[in-house]
Order: C-alpha cells, then sequence, then structure tokens
C-alpha cells in the first residue's frame, strides 16, 4: 500500500501583500516550498509527492524540484478557484495512477515546517481508521460573539481541537467524497476534515505541533525564520 505526499500550492496568497506567491517566497536562499517537499522526500514511508501548483508556475516548481534533488515528486496539477477545487484536482489525478487503498496525505504546501513524526502518525491513524486529521489542543480560551466586537459567552476548550494539515484518507474514499458533495451542492468546504463532516463522515485526529504553522501572513513569515533559526542550533549541539 503506498502513501502518496499531496502538497496544495494552488493559492496565491494575497494576504501576504507579495508579487510572489507566498509558497514560492525565498526564506535563508529556499523556497517555502522546498522546505515541504524535503519533509515528505526524506520520510520513508513517503512513496510518491504530487502538488497541486498555481497556474504559470508549473516550469519553476519542476525546476526547484531539479535543483533541490527532490526524486519523488512525479506529478504536478492545475490549482482551481478555491481550496476544495484544488484538492479535487489532486486527489482525481492520483486516482488515475494508485489503488483505491493507497493513502493520500493532503498537506498545505506553506506548513514547512511539518517533522517526519507528524507525518508518521498521520499515516498511522490513516491506516488504523481509514482517515486522519492533524490537530492540536485548544489552549486559549474561547469566546463566542454575534457581531464581532463582544461577547457574553465562552465556549470550553477541552471540547475544541485546532486543525492543521496533512490530512489523511484512502484515495478511493476521498474522491467518492468530492464527488458526493459536488452532487451535494458544496462547492467551497474550507478543508478535507470539514467536507468530510458536511457530509455526515466521522474524522479521526493525529498528532500536530504547534511548530506546524501555517504561513499566512508577513509575521509567520518571521516565525518561521525563528523556528529555522532554533533548528539549525539545534543541528550545531549534536
Amino acid at each position: 500500500m503506498a502513501n502518496i505526499g499531496l502538497l496544495i500550492a494552488g493559492g496565491a496568497g494575497n494576504r501576504m501583500h507579495q508579487d510572489i506567491p507566498k509558497q514560492f517566497l525565498t526564506v535563508n536562499e529556499r523556497p517555502v516550498i522546498v522546505y515541504t517537499l524535503e519533509a515528505f522526500e526524506k520520510h520513508p514511508e513517503i512513496d510518491a509527492i504530487a502538488v497541486v501548483c498555481i497556474q504559470g508556475w508549473e516550469q519553476v516548481l519542476w525546476a526547484y524540484a531539479k535543483q533541490f534533488n527532490i526524486q519523488k515528486l512525479q506529478y504536478v496539477v492545475p490549482g482551481g478557484k478555491n481550496g476544495q477545487d484544488s484538492i479535487r484536482n489532486g486527489v482525481f489525478e492520483l486516482e488515475k495512477h494508485f489503488a483505491p487503498d493507497d493513502i493520500v496525505l493532503i498537506h498545505d504546501a506553506i506548513r514547512p515546517m511539518i517533522s517526519a513524526e507528524i507525518i508518521s502518525d498521520n499515516i498511522r491513524v490513516a491506516r488504523e481508521y481509514g482517515n486522519a486529521t492533524t490537530v492540536i489542543p485548544c489552549a486559549e480560551a474561547m469566546l463566542e460573539t454575534e457581531d464581532g466586537v463582544a461577547s457574553t459567552g465562552s465556549y470550553p476548550r477541552d471540547r475544541l481541537k485546532r486543525t492543521q494539515t496533512p490530512q489523511a484518507f484512502h484515495i478511493g474514499d476521498i474522491c467518492d467524497l468530492h464527488r458526493r458533495a459536488l452532487e451535494a451542492g458544496i462547492v467551497n468546504s474550507v478543508a478535507s476534515c470539514t467536507l468530510m463532516i458536511e457530509m455526515g463522515e466521522r474524522v479521526y485526529f493525529s498528532s500536530g505541533s504547534e511548530k506546524n504553522i501555517k504561513l499566512t501572513t508577513v509575521e509567520d513569515i518571521d516565525i518561521f525564520k525563528a523556528l529555522l533559526g532554533a533548528r539549525r542550533s539545534d543541528w550545531l549541539k549534536d
């Protein structure tokens, strides 16, 4: 049974206010997406990598894969008009090349600090339960609001999980889910796990990390640089 990493890099990243899509921004002489690719490339349980890529950047991606020796990259798929669209494009392409029982790990290309442990646990849970969503505990107090200005109610944080990626599924199951969602008129679910729930399915948790950040704003890039610096210091100690 194969495990395929599907990196979603179809977004333009408008919140960064940069001319370059955020997944291709260079941090410490490496594009963000290369850090993510390398995590899947180095993981012994990952057999292949596919990328859903923003239009016009496909050849740049292949060039980076060659430059940084990403040998597991096999497929580059066009992005869609939103996240659900892009993921559907990716899993439908993988369906042509892999068995229904094979596992696809759907991951944000702009989560470059993903660890081997997160990938391993995502695969483990998906094999045991049929799917896996990477989560971390909710540590903050959660307030309810009607108007976005004030609150008179709270929600118990022990009943909440913060979702991350990867989110793993059998290829046959996730393709079937997307087909059923289209028939039901669900076209803009924010994540694979929310699509599962909207379609009446149960999702199972694997372990994430506070370090597995999503690069959405310029401030996130600063945090990413700090995490890279800390990781480099650990390497030097070893």
